[in-house]
């Protein structure tokens, strides 16, 4: 690949600021110095720039404790996108792995394997999620039961696209307290999905006469959201959590073909 885009790709810097950069003779190519933009690297190159070494890697992987307020988005003109919040030198071809509301917080990977995000989005493999949902009333028995059924789930007056106010029968969910409340008072209940529509939590438990006022994805598949991580803070994924999590989505492939 062109020199500049190996660089751009592994964080350090954009496009335009690295062949200034380049041609002003900070980048080291096998020992030697290489000056222009598209002169043609690989993986097995040994690339230093500004006497730092630059190692390639093909495919990252980052979770992220996504706070409210920012949209799972690459690029947006108008709001911040989950992009914006990561590191300057974090590589810009990751791509968050599905969506979370606007207003949800919680779990999100982040990452530029395809392959992996396909295994875990597509709708045949069932890949369970689990979050916490603060309610304005508490749930009940007979709500558990409708959730473990699966029930049928209205259109949503208030969204905005043709998907979102597409009615739909919810598939069977798992749904439990956490704890009886938070430190306000508030009810608090856990639920368990494998399917990712449009709003889904928050029209399950409308369907059911709760309002959702807050909502917060704890896990996706083997991956569990970090307790250290802070809102809007990110950090890679461990050795473990990589290979459990390519695990659990290639029994999902298997169990599906």
């Amino acid at each position: 690949m062109r020199l500049d885009k190996y660089l751009a790709d592994m964080g350090i810097g954009t496009r335009s600021g690295l062949k200034k950069a380049i041609r002003a003779g900070a980048v080291f190519v096998n020992g030697v110095p290489v000056k222009k933009a598209d002169a043609a690297v690989g993986p097995e190159d040994r690339v230093e720039y500004e006497g730092e070494p630059v190692v390639w890697h093909a495919v990252e992987y980052y979770m992220m404790n996504k706070p409210a307020g920012v949209i799972s988005a690459t690029e947006d003109p108008r709001q911040r996108t989950v992009l914006d919040l990561l590191p300057a030198a974090t590589r810009r071809d990751l791509a968050p792995v599905g969506r979370l509301d606007k207003d949800t917080e919680g779990l999100l990977l982040l990452t530029n394997d395809g392959q992996l995000a396909h295994s875990l989005l597509a709708p045949g493999r069932h890949v369970p999620k689990q979050y916490l949902a603060k309610l304005d009333r508490p749930f009940s028995d007979e709500d558990v039961r409708r959730f473990a059924e699966g029930l049928p789930v209205p259109e949503d007056e208030t969204a905005g696209t043709a998907r979102g106010r597409a009615a739909f029968r919810a598939a069977p969910a798992r749904l439990w307290a956490a704890q009886d409340e938070d430190e306000n008072g508030a009810p608090l209940a856990m639920v368990e999905i494998a399917e990712g529509r449009y709003h889904q939590v928050k029209r399950m438990f409308a369907a059911v006469g709760k309002q959702v006022l807050s909502l917060k994805r704890l896990s996706m598949g083997t991956l569990v959201l970090d307790p250290a991580l802070a809102p809007g803070e990110v950090r890679p994924l461990t050795g473990e959590e990589l290979r459990e999590l390519r695990d659990s989505a290639g029994r999902g492939r298997a169990e599906t073909e």
